[in-house]
This record gives structure tokens, sequence and C-alpha cells, in this order.
């Protein structure tokens, strides 16, 4: 089946003073930057859900972007086969992501193959499309990051997957995520990514919260165990992620996540993919959570986006603020970068972005910001002027390690105090304004 969905040439590099909307100005794939190529570094993917499956719809509107693999698309044609459509849509996907020049991409297993009339039906369509995009990959070098399991959107997940109050509702999920991860392991998946959509809840009125947690824990070893049983050598990902659909979820941020792994034993098991648009809504800032993965040995992988602080819900806009994700790229290079993870495009067109090469626009301006972010964060480093600085303010610990070390008492810091006169320490300026504009700098003058 050809499908000559994009009249487009593949995506090249033409430097940063180049005005074709069609090429990129800082993404040079092989560009060596602290030693590795730009590539390697950011370890691009496209995300398949909202670029391809996603029609433009919204809770105030029917879908407006031209897609021919989706029946509303194809006014006064026939209705199409639903496995027919599914292979259109993934021969136009691996086109798509083939001329972006992206090495990966990856899936919900909704996204890639219709539902059958029953689970074993839809089993066997997805296991058909898992085939087809093996040979997709074959053909094109292409690489799954991660696959994932959508179990939250149908209606028997309302109130949740693991955390249901329905046992069912928790053995179909179990189903769900197992034979994904199958898939997923079939097809050389360096991840597989566990979002809860709905575990959390709305009221606690109706929510025995200790339970549900429990549930949960659950469930997460029951992965772990799993991967171990097939076999899958790729990281298990936990996304956090505050609210939206339910007013409070149990995966919340970083931290929360955390400490979930900690109480369930899973914490040397699995690490966290995070995204950015998530981090604003938990009131973070993004480098804030990749720092805090880091420090917590836990970080995975990212969903390379960016949302809106007045808008509370979930955008999914593509990244363009170098100055946020400069911030961010920093700490995934003072944390040694990826190893399996890489920087997925959870990312959506706007409505009104209804030309075809909209969608490659957005990806190529995305791509542009981390590269551009990478060079700058990598530009920060080698000068090494803010690590410096940072170190300076914590000079004085270093003479003063056995408090950490638990060698000296509350009493013993009281009573040194008290028998000191002359102890008076002083305040000193943590130079907050002058390392920013370090950073400034460092974006305004790379090349």
């Amino acid at each position: 089946m050809t499908t000559p969905f994009f009249d487009v040439d593949p995506i090249l590099f033409d430097g940063p003073d180049s005005d074709n909307p069609l090429a990129f100005r800082w993404y040079d794939a092989d560009r060596t930057v602290l030693g590795k190529t730009m590539a390697e570094h950011l370890r691009f993917g496209v995300c398949y859900w909202h670029s391809f499956a996603w029609d433009g719809s919204d809770i105030f509107g029917a879908g407006t972007l031209d897609r021919p693999w989706n029946p509303a698309s194809r006014t006064g044609d026939a209705a199409m086969d639903p496995m027919a459509a599914a292979k259109l849509k993934m021969s136009a996907a691996f086109e798509f992501i083939d001329k972006l020049g992206a090495p990966f991409f990856s899936f919900h297993d909704i996204d890639i193959a219709p539902a059958g009339g029953s689970f074993a039906e839809t089993c066997r369509f997805f296991d058909e499309m898992a085939d087809e995009a093996a040979g997709h990959m074959e053909r094109t070098g292409i690489e799954l990051l991660w696959g994932t399991t959508n179990a939250f959107s149908h209606p028997r997940f309302m109130a949740g997957a693991a955390t249901n109050p329905d046992p069912d509702m928790f053995a179909y999920a179990a189903a769900q995520v197992a034979h994904c991860m199958n898939a997923t392991h079939r097809l050389g998946g360096s991840n597989y990514v566990l979002w809860g959509g709905r575990e959390g809840y709305e009221t606690l009125l109706n929510t025995d919260m200790k339970r549900e947690l429990d549930q949960l824990g659950r469930f997460m070893n029951m992965v772990v165990e799993h991967k171990y049983a097939i076999g899958f050598q790729g990281t298990l990902l936990i996304e956090p992620k505050p609210m939206e659909p339910t007013k409070h979820q149990y995966d919340y941020d970083v931290a929360t996540v955390h400490s979930f792994l900690q109480t369930y034993g899973l914490a040397d098991e699995i690490k966290v993919n995070i995204e950015v648009n998530h981090a604003t809504l938990s009131g973070h800032d993004f480098h804030h959570e990749v720092a805090t993965a880091v420090n917590a040995g836990i970080f995975g992988s990212i969903d390379a986006n960016a949302g809106d602080d007045r808008l509370g819900w979930d955008l999914d806009l593509f990244p363009k603020s170098v100055e946020q994700m400069t911030l961010g790229m920093l700490e995934i290079l003072r944390g040694g970068g990826f190893t399996t993870g890489g920087l997925m495009f959870d990312t959506k067109l706007r409505r009104q972005s209804i030309a075809r090469d909209d969608l490659f626009l957005g990806h190529i301006g995305g791509m542009d910001t981390m590269a551009r972010s990478l060079l700058a964060a990598a530009s920060i480093i080698e000068d090494g002027e803010i690590d410096r600085r940072r170190a300076d303010r914590y000079a004085g610990w270093s003479n003063e390690q056995r408090i950490l070390d638990g060698e000296v008492t509350l009493q013993a810091l009281h009573d040194a105090v008290l028998g000191d006169e002359t102890f008076d320490p002083q305040p000193v300026s943590g130079r907050q304004e002058a390392i920013e504009h370090v950073v400034a700098r460092h974006i305004e003058r790379i090349r």
C-alpha cells in the first residue's frame, strides 16, 4: 500500500541562518556535543497518539484535522475497513517519522489497532498491527522508544484500572498491560511506560485511599514480575501527573512517585517518564522534576512538550522556550544523560493547524528548541562558572562533614555556640540574578 500522504522531502539541517521552514536550523544529528552526537544526546521520538490517532477534536467540537484513515475525514467515501485504516495510518506515520529523521516512535495499544468484539479479537488485531510495525521498523531503521497501554479511555475504566473498586476491571487492565508489554518486548522497545490516567479519585467520600494504593502497588509489582518472566530488557517507567482527568492522581509528581515506589518495594525496578506540561500542572518547574528524579536515582525519560501557566489543563504544546528547556537539559546532562530514555514529543497541533505539513513544522520547531537548549546547557557545563558559584555557596561544609556523618549531636552544637561569644555568622548573597544572566548569555551566544 502506498500512501504519499506528506508531499514533503526529507528534512535536512540548513543551519541557524536558514529561512527554510522545512529544514532544521539547530538540530544537526551528527554534531558532537560533550563527546556524543546530538542524535545520541536527544534521542527524539514521535508519539503515535496525538500525531496520527487524534483528529483535532476536543470537548467543545468535532475533529478538524485532515486524516484520510479517519472516517470523519473521508466525506463522501465508503466506510473503510478498520484494519485497512490502521494500516494506512501506520504507513503514513512511518513515512512522516522517516522523513523527519526522528530515530524513535512510541504508541498506546489502542493507537495502532482497532478494538475487536472481544478481548481476544482485539489482541489479534493488535498482534497483526505489531507485525506490521515490525516490517516498517526494519525497512526504515526507526526504533520503539516505548510502548504503553491505554487503560483510561474506555468507560470500563471510569473508576480507574489498577485502583478500580471492581476486581474484574483490575484483571482486564492487567491482561491488557501484559499483552502490550509482550508486543513492546517483541518490537525491541527500550522502555515500557505506565501512565495512571484515572488512578486517582474525585472525592474521598466514596474512596478507600489505602486500599486503592495497595491495589496499585500490587499491580506494579505484577508488572515487574511479568517483565522478568518474558525477559524484557527495557526500563519500566511511571509518568507523574497531578490532575486531569481525576481531581487528585496518585502519581502526582516525581517525589510522590518516589515515595510510592519506596513504600511498595519498587524503587530499584521502576523509574519515571517526566512530562514538561505535567510538571507545570503540579506547580513545579520542569528542571525541578528532573533534578528530583536524578537525585532519587529514578530518572528515565522525558515527554518534551509545554503548557500554559494560565490554563489549568494538559495542552501538549510543542516546546519553544529555549530558556525553560536549557534548564531542563542542564539537569539531564548533570545526571549523566539518557540511557534507555529520550525526548518523546507528546505534542499535538492546534485545532486550526490543519495543513498536512503543519505536523512537520511543529516537530521541526520542537527539535530545534531542544537542540539549541542542549548546546546552551553544554556551554554552561563547559564554562563551569555556574558550577563554581554553586560549589562556593557550600564551601563551608567541607570542614563540617562530621555533622552530616552523625558525629556531632544537637547538644554539642548548642554548647559550642554558647561557649563562643564571637560566634556571629553573617549571610552571604546567593547571586541569583547574576547566575540567571549567565544562563541568558550562554543562550544568546551559541552557534
